[in-house]
C-alpha cells in the first residue's frame, strides 16, 4: 500500500482486468436470485453458491489464456504460480447477500505485485455499478453514463465523520467492542453498510471511515488501488501497511491518523 509504479506499468492490466469483471458479470448476475441457486457450507461454516465458483472458474480460464506467466489467488479454489505478479480474486464478495438476493455484492478482481495490489476493479453487477483504478491513474466508477473520476472526502473532523463499520459481531469476536462504542459515539454518523460496497462509498467521498476483521487479502485487495487512487488510505486496524493483517481501516486519508488514535487510545 506504499508508493505506485507509472500508469504506463499498468493500462493494459486494468485492460484486462476490466474484461475479467465482464466474464464474471456473465457468470454471477444470472444466477442471482434464481429459484435454484445451489448453496453449500464451506469447512469454515461459510456459505458458497455455484455462482461463486462458477465465477471464478471464469476469471481463471481467461488469466490462463491471458496471464499464463501471472499467479492467482482466489477466494474458492486457492493460490497457484507466482506471488512475484498476482491476481488476488473474491469471486463474489458479499455471497450471504447474493443467497438472500440483497444486490449488494460484487466480484473483486486486483494484480498485486510483490504484495502490493496495484490494479482493482471492483463490479457489482445488481446495482448496475463499476469502479476501477490503476496505479497513477486515478480512481473511476460508470453506470449507463460516461465513466467518472471519483475523489474521497475533504471531511477533517471526526466530529462530522460518517464511518461504517461492517458489523457488530467483527468487533465484539475480535476484541473491539468498546473501541467501537468510543467511535460510534465520537463521529456524526455509523452504519453497517457492510462488504465491499462500503469501502466504494468510501472512494467516492460518501462515508469518510471503514474498518473490518476477519479478512483475508481476497477481501480487500481489490478496494486498495481504488481508495488510494480516489485519495484515501488503506491500512490494516493497527496502522501496518499490509493487506494481509486480517483487518482493515480505511479512510479518506485525512482522518486516519486521528482513526488510529481514537481506536487505539
Amino acid at each position: 500500500m506504499t508508493a505506485s509504479p507509472r500508469v504506463d506499468d499498468f493500462s493494459r492490466d486494468l485492460a484486462l482486468a476490466l474484461r475479467l469483471a465482464d466474464a464474471a458479470d456473465a457468470q454471477s448476475l444470472p444466477r442471482f436470485d434464481s429459484p435454484d441457486l445451489e448453496v453449500s457450507t464451506k469447512a469454515d461454516n461459510s456459505h458458497v453458491t455455484d455462482a461463486d465458483l462458477a465465477t471464478e472458474r471464469a476469471i481463471r480460464s481467461l488469466l490462463a489464456t491471458e496471464r499464463p506467466d501471472d499467479g492467482i489467488f482466489g477466494e474458492e479454489f486457492g493460490a497457484e504460480g507466482s506471488t512475484h505478479r498476482q491476481w488476488i480474486i473474491d469471486p463474489i464478495d458479499g455471497t450471504a447477500n447474493f443467497l438472500r438476493g440483497v444486490p449488494l455484492w460484487g466480484t473483486m478482481i486486483a494484480l498485486a505485485v510483490d504484495g502490493i495490489p496495484q490494479v482493482g476493479v471492483v463490479s457489482m453487477p445488481a446495482i448496475g455499478r463499476r469502479w476501477w483504478a490503476a496505479a497513477g491513474s486515478g480512481a473511476w466508477t460508470a453506470t449507463d453514463a460516461e465513466p467518472r473520476r471519483i475523489r474521497a472526502s475533504a471531511v477533517s473532523s471526526l466530529d462530522d465523520a460518517s464511518v461504517s463499520f461492517q458489523s457488530i459481531a467483527q468487533w465484539a469476536e475480535s476484541g473491539h467492542i468498546d473501541q467501537l462504542l468510543t467511535l460510534a459515539d465520537r463521529v456524526w454518523r455509523d452504519r453497517a453498510y457492510g462488504d465491499v460496497y462500503a469501502y466504494m462509498l468510501l472512494a467516492e467521498g460518501r462515508i469518510d471511515m471503514v474498518a473490518e476483521f476477519g479478512v483475508k487479502e481476497y477481501d480487500v485487495a481489490a478496494a486498495v488501488p481504488i481508495v488510494r487512487e480516489a485519495g484515501g488510505r488503506m491500512t490494516g486496524f493497527d496502522g501496518a501497511e499490509t493487506i494481509s493483517d486480517l483487518s482493515t481501516l480505511a479512510t479518506n486519508g485525512i482522518l486516519h491518523e486521528a482513526f488510529l488514535d481514537l481506536l487505539h487510545d
